[in-house]
């Protein structure tokens, strides 16, 4: 896989309610090096009716690492079979947008499974696979990532992983097994800064990690977190650079594995999701200039 040098991208998180015509207006003219977005985003544009040529027009030139998100990998059974459908067709969407792979979640999303006596307050709510030993666990996420690769493959995409940190397989020795599993040369991990010290990976961690295994890296922070289940909502609503990490702790433990990619700002401050999205950005762009060297 060709090593890019440091590019910094736009994540659509960061500016949530608008458009991906928007998103792509502040990711040009601020001189982010591309744009990390999601299915959904593309997908809203082309129903609204514009045509998949039209969406190559408005990204030309803009490097789209990947788009996100397929939830909850490890689905089984029926669950399994339309976690695949909905694999075809971020697939599908990501070669129309001209992006290079598919972000793929581990689950289960809803914090809620993980609350005392959850399966009697909640029967209804889908538990992935919290009730197994975790060598089954990974054995049979594995086994989903490997058939998701697959099918990215046949687009000519990677996939890259990210494990929710509240979710069983969080840390990065867990995602490292899940990878050894899979056996599939287009799968790679994103580390996000947030999710890697919520489920107790530190800077040390990732300075130990294979460069060749990063895929990307989600520059984010993080409100102080002393234990128990991480409430996202709560803890990633701050401003990137005002938060609980020492980012260029964080930002140099990852160089320092001789990683040289894209950088992405992802954000989940609500105040700054209802402020200028330009304004917001152009910040978040400082901060990246900051801490990661041209």
């Amino acid at each position: 896989m060709t090593r890019l040098q440091n590019q910094l991208i736009f994540h659509s998180m960061a500016s949530r309610p608008n458009s991906l015509a928007i998103d792509i207006a502040i990711a040009r003219r601020l001189g982010f090096d591309g744009l990390e977005t999601s299915g959904a985003k593309i997908a809203a544009f082309l129903e609204a009716g514009f045509t998949e040529r039209e969406l190559k027009e408005h990204l030309d030139g803009l490097f789209l690492p990947g788009i996100g998100f397929l939830i909850d990998l490890e689905r089984q059974g029926d669950g399994r079979a339309q976690m695949l459908r909905e694999a075809e067709a971020l697939c599908d969407l990501a070669v129309a947008a001209g992006a290079k792979g598919i972000e793929a979640i581990t689950g289960p999303l809803d914090i809620r499974v993980f609350e005392p006596d959850a399966a009697a307050r909640h029967p209804g709510l889908y538990r992935g696979l919290i009730d197994l030993p975790e060598a089954d666990q990974t054995e049979r996420t594995a086994r989903n990532l490997q058939a998701v690769a697959d099918i990215a493959a046949a687009h000519g995409l990677v996939v890259y992983l990210e494990a929710l940190s509240w979710t069983p397989l969080n840390t990065l020795d867990a995602q490292r097994r899940i990878l050894d599993l899979c056996k599939r040369d287009n799968v790679r991990i994103v580390i996000d800064f947030w999710h890697s010290y919520t489920s107790g990976d530190t800077p040390e961690r990732i300075s130990r990690l294979d460069k060749d295994l990063i895929y990307g890296v989600h520059l984010c922070d993080s409100l102080p977190f002393t234990g128990g289940i991480p409430n996202e909502p709560v803890l990633r609503d701050v401003p990137t650079g005002r938060g609980a990490l020492d980012l260029r702790e964080w930002v140099d433990a990852v160089r320092s594995t001789g990683y040289r990619g894209w950088w992405s700002c992802e954000l989940f401050c609500r105040r700054q999701h209802q402020d200028d999205s330009f304004a917001v950005a152009a910040e978040l762009k400082a901060v990246m200039e900051r801490l990661i060297p041209n």
